[in-house]
């Protein structure tokens, strides 16, 4: 299975489009909030099942704040991150995550990407496909594949289209 993780897309719609091109076939989309407009065309262009949540900007979109879902053995919990307080930390979003009985918690808002595998709890950031902030803001998403095992494995990528726009 091949899940698509992205975030903070800030209506840079085109993002979205470009770096589900970019991947190619996937079997779910997540998005971690601030879409602020389009949901309905990036579900329509993801092609699969889509969880999108809510973010601190989505003032208008009818999100939830955030959602479980149980995926090949994963419990997933889907947030934005700000009700959390991850600028400073994921202690309080782990802790959530754990008293949900969740293994694997992702969020955005930072715009940073962050992956932590421990033995029971992997706590993921795709980083932003369209604002950055990490060192060389290169725009991120990430891949979350589970193999036939039923294994996770995770990894960022970066979105290059957006590089030769911006000249990066």
């Amino acid at each position: 299975m091949r899940i698509l993780v992205i975030s903070d897309s800030h209506g840079r719609n085109d993002d979205v489009k470009g770096v589900l091109e970019q991947v190619g076939d996937i079997d779910m989309l997540i998005h971690c909030g601030d879409v602020e407009r389009g949901d309905n065309y990036i579900r329509e262009w993801a092609g699969c099942p889509v969880v999108m949540v809510a973010g601190n900007n989505d003032y208008y979109l009818d999100l939830p704040s955030q959602e479980i879902v149980e995926v090949e053995g994963y419990r997933i919990l889907v947030t934005h991150g700000h009700t959390y307080y991850v600028n400073s930390g994921v202690d309080y979003l782990e802790e959530y995550a754990r008293q949900e009985g969740c293994n694997v918690a992702m969020y955005g808002h930072t715009h940073v990407p962050f992956i932590d595998i421990g033995n029971d709890m992997t706590i993921l950031n795709p980083g932003s496909i369209s604002y950055p902030r990490q060192q060389g803001r290169k725009p991120t998403f990430l891949l979350m594949e589970i193999d036939q095992e039923g294994q996770a494995h995770y990894a960022h990528g970066y979105y290059k289209e957006h590089f030769r726009e911006l000249d990066i």
